[in-house]
């Protein structure tokens, strides 16, 4: 005959259940990584759509992607879990996003009052420069933690631009900081240092200053 099961093994059978399921839904769930690729990717398409409106291929403009791309960002906005480097990687999407909406705003508005509506979509001009991630250093062999913090937000930069960072370990670019910052300290006099990254026409810019 087969055993039955009492309340509290029944009880204890259902808790490990109910657990397995929430396993299953929380690991369904996108990585940041994977959110911040969805959204990069959503962005280019949102670009090619409005694209093909303005060019009247189409005749409605492409709200559907506009709202993913929106609940993505919104999202991501909400989530205190990303590192540095994803932060940085969002923040430069987040303002593509802006900028790109400024204008197809633009563009929309002369569509509706009849201005340039033979002309070619503006959104096919070239991306805008982002501003630059600024870091100030006044003792690069001690303050690690800046240091680091700069070599992420390289990182992040290359990345997105399809640059290679697998030579780029953290120890030599630590070394290399160092190095350049006692140089240009000795030979400006000054006392500390000011270091950029930002991306500029698909390009890594990567520079360093006198900070007075």
């Amino acid at each position: 005959m087969p055993i039955r099961e009492n309340k509290f093994a029944r009880r204890a059978r259902e808790r490990e259940e109910t657990t397995a399921k929430k396993t299953v839904v929380r690991d369904q769930q996108p990585t940041v990584d994977e959110q911040l690729a969805r959204l990069e990717e959503d962005l280019r398409r949102l670009k090619v759509e409005f694209d093909i409106y303005f060019n009247g291929a189409a005749k409605r403009p492409p709200y559907d992607t506009k709202g993913r791309v929106e609940t993505l960002i919104k999202r991501l906005a909400d989530d205190r879990t990303l590192t540095f480097a994803q932060r940085y990687h969002y923040n430069s999407l987040a303002a593509r996003y802006t900028s790109f909406m400024q204008l197809w705003r633009r563009t929309m508005q002369d569509r509706e009052e009849g201005r340039g509506v033979r002309r070619p979509a503006p959104v096919t001009a070239r991306e805008p420069e982002e501003a630059p991630n600024t870091f100030v250093c006044a003792d690069a062999r001690g303050d690690v933690s800046t240091v680091r913090e700069l070599y992420d937000a390289l990182v992040a930069a290359k990345r997105r631009c399809g640059e290679q960072t697998d030579d780029l370990s953290f120890p030599r670019f630590h070394r290399m900081i160092a190095e350049k910052s006692e140089a240009l300290k000795e030979r400006a006099g000054c006392e500390r240092v000011h270091f950029s990254v930002s991306v500029s026409d698909g390009r890594v810019r990567f520079k360093a200053k006198a900070e007075k």
